[in-house]
């Protein structure tokens, strides 16, 4: 099965090694990345889809950040 991920975050060193920690655990990028003003914030916010094949059948209950 394969699960998918929507990481977003800030435009920060820490987004990207949200990124990075992802690939780190076999996560595999899905498109592009998406960067866009946050006018609530008035900040810069960056979104990276992630996939990855795991065993199993899909549940809502997957903790996708945990596999």
């Amino acid at each position: 099965m394969r699960v998918y991920r929507l990481l977003t975050d800030e435009d920060t060193a820490a987004f990207c090694h949200r990124v990075s920690a992802a690939l780190a655990g076999g996560w595999e990028l899905y498109g592009s990345p998406a960067y866009a003003h946050d006018p609530a914030s008035g900040k810069m916010r960056c979104a990276q889809a992630v996939v990855k094949d795991v065993e199993g059948d899909y549940s809502p209950d997957l903790k996708l950040g945990e596999l």
